[in-house]
């Protein structure tokens, strides 16, 4: 614990597409996000299950002053029928579902997860994060309803 991984400029350095400034809706809130996944990730390390680092993150994130929700459940339907509920990780301020990984790599299946849940939610982004390795891994999705703000460069390889 204590050990520092990597600063945000350092990561600043090898994402390149991440968070250009105001180019991306809500971006401002996204980084407050990610300014506290770093400050996790830099206290906590790698290694432990995603419910830690996500009551680390929701501390930080509170303290950071933004509003959070971690128990807001959404309707799936199917045919005009309840087929279950799903419960994001993490939404802030409203605007961003924050879903939380603790694996080897962000794949596919994950990004495709978040975007069924933002369309679920009606939220047009969310954060996909990984506390898994030495390095935390980030990735910005976008519901396709909102591509005027998606990156199309830059998705997660399948």
């Amino acid at each position: 614990m204590g050990a520092r991984w990597m600063t945000q400029e350092q990561d600043k350095q090898d994402h390149t597409w991440q968070d250009k400034q105001e180019e991306f809706l809500y971006s401002s809130v996204t980084r407050m996000i990610l300014k506290n996944c770093f400050e996790v990730m830099n206290t906590l390390g790698c290694g432990f299950l995603e419910s830690i680092y996500r009551n680390a993150l929701v501390i930080a994130l509170t303290d950071s002053g933004l509003n959070v929700l971690t128990d807001r459940g959404f309707e799936v339907s199917f045919h005009g029928r309840k087929i279950g509920t799903f419960i994001p990780d993490i939404i802030v301020e409203e605007q961003v579902i924050v879903e939380l990984k603790s694996c080897e790599h962000l794949i596919g299946e994950h990004q495709a997860q978040l975007i069924n849940y933002l369309a679920v939610a009606k939220l047009p982004v969310g954060l996909l994060v990984n506390f898994g390795k030495r390095k935390l891994e980030y990735r910005r999705v976008h519901h396709p309803a909102h591509s005027a703000t998606c990156d199309h460069v830059n998705p997660v390889p399948f």
